[in-house]
């Protein structure tokens, strides 16, 4: 895990944001928000730099917002 500040800085903003869509989907029944919720939590722990931080931050949340277009 790398103890740039910037690093730790953005790794609280999809933390907060999972802990969110986690709470909003156990209290709704909705699956994706929870599920992703999860992951949102879940993956600056394997993120290893700033890029790759915002790089699959951005991609899980076009895949939630693609799947709540779907009807999910």
């Amino acid at each position: 895990m790398s103890l740039d500040p910037s690093w730790l800085f953005l790794s609280l903003i999809p933390g907060g944001i999972g802990f969110v869509l986690f709470i909003y989907g156990k209290k709704q029944g909705r699956w994706p928000q929870l599920v992703a919720g999860l992951l949102f939590m879940v993956y600056p722990y394997f993120a290893t730099s700033v890029t790759s931080l915002l790089a699959i931050g951005a991609a899980l949340g076009a895949v939630l917002w693609y799947l709540l277009r779907l009807g999910w």
